[in-house]
């Protein structure tokens, strides 16, 4: 049985083809520059690369190119799109409406639209990937995997803010969070590598990458997260400010006589890592920097991994336990020398790693916690297309 999984960006659509029976990626790619002059489309399968470079008007002209190669005689993988049982897509914000998966139908088109407001940068393309699919395969079933679906056991004194009651009531206005899927996808793997059940576990799931968050993960269930109403709070970012004092917006609005949008331009696009900085947004950058005496990318570093460490501290105490934290995402899974420093200032929590395991993981599943380490620590890649593949395909088969 193959699973479609797509994911819709503004102007780009990533997609990877699953065979379920064995969880084989049969082939992967990305269309870019979707309406916009230059539009390319990169597929890779049976081990090749091809690309090719023609107008997209819109997702419509996108997908449909998408199949066509996953058919082609040359390099695609399927013969015909019957093959394809069901199409699994990324959707980034499911409101309060849904704290699981679902499988696409009017209504879910309808709330669907009605979320739009609350991540006016992602639904909007999202929707039109997935009426781009309704149109070009009427008869294979849609399904739905939300970003925010996994936050959706937070209690509420974890998701309230202190605004007036109405404020939520009437406007939705709560904490959501994101990276959901990655979050669900490498708790469940640390508890496989702990030889555990989850039910059984207090874990801080660390999704460090240009957009990062961290999440508290009791039992399996996510009882706190960094990311807020939208992905701007939380951790320090490669463009994004993380956490600050509400009154900045304010105070930027009046002494730099800024528009609402300029100052939401400012605090997602010119802010965290660039913006301390004032060299990259990319930590790679950030790290030789630092290292090479640069005071200004060595704050930036000590600013993320602080605040890394200060979620950990604190979801700890949310938990009032902690037996494993897992390193994920770019940053995450590759960059040593942020684990590095992040572990060593919790020693005093137990933890301890082996630093040369440390320095030799990249991008590999890895251990790095010693045998008497009180707390686990992993590197575990993210896989979110294989999560929502697995949600789909749990789906049609109910």
């Amino acid at each position: 049985m193959n699973i479609l999984v797509i994911n819709c960006g503004s102007s780009s659509l990533k997609y990877q083809l699953i065979k379920m029976e064995n969880e084989a990626v049969l082939a992967k790619g990305l269309v870019e520059r979707i309406g916009i002059e230059g539009s390319i489309l990169t597929h890779k399968a049976k081990g090749d690369k091809f690309v090719q470079e023609e107008p997209m008007k819109d997702h419509k002209d996108a997908i449909k190119l998408v199949l066509e190669a996953l058919i082609d005689e040359n390099h695609g993988v399927i013969k015909s799109m019957d093959e394809i049982s069901a199409v699994g897509h990324r959707v980034v914000h499911g409101g309060e409406k849904y704290s699981k998966s679902v499988i696409v139908n009017d209504e879910v088109m309808k709330e669907l639209e009605a979320c739009a407001k609350l991540a006016p940068l992602h639904n909007p393309a999202n929707i039109i990937g997935i009426n781009a699919c309704k149109t070009l395969m009427p008869n294979t079933p849609m399904v739905v995997v939300f970003d925010t679906a996994f936050h959706q056991t937070m209690p509420e004194k974890a998701y309230m803010y202190a605004l007036p009651y109405e404020f939520y009531k009437e406007h939705q206005i709560r904490k959501y969070g994101f990276h959901g899927t990655s979050h669900k996808y490498v708790s469940q793997k640390a508890a496989e590598a702990m030889g555990k059940d989850i039910k059984d576990l207090k874990m801080v799931t660390c999704h460090i990458g240009n957009g990062s968050s961290c999440t508290a993960v009791d039992g399996g269930k996510s009882v706190d997260t960094s990311m807020g109403f939208t992905p701007l709070d939380g951790l320090v970012m490669g463009t994004r400010s993380g956490s600050l004092d509400p009154a900045v917006v304010t105070y930027l609005m009046k002494e730099l006589n800024c528009s609402p949008d300029e100052v939401n331009d400012i605090l997602n696009k010119k802010s965290g890592l660039i913006g301390i900085s004032g060299l990259s947004s990319d930590f790679r950058d950030i790290k030789q920097a630092a290292w090479d005496g640069n005071e200004r990318a060595k704050l930036a570093v000590d600013m993320l991994t602080y605040r890394i460490e200060q979620y950990i501290g604190s979801y700890a105490v949310a938990m009032k336990g902690l037996d494993c934290i897992v390193f994920t995402a770019g940053v995450g899974e590759n960059d040593f020398y942020s684990r590095g420093i992040v572990c060593r200032d919790l020693e005093f929590m137990g933890v301890k790693i082996d630093e040369e395991v440390n320095k030799a993981t990249v991008g590999d599943f890895a251990e790095l916690s010693t045998k008497d380490s009180k707390v686990k620590v992993f590197v575990i890649p993210t896989n979110e297309e294989l999560m929502i593949a697995k949600e789909t395909l749990d789906l049609i088969q109910k």
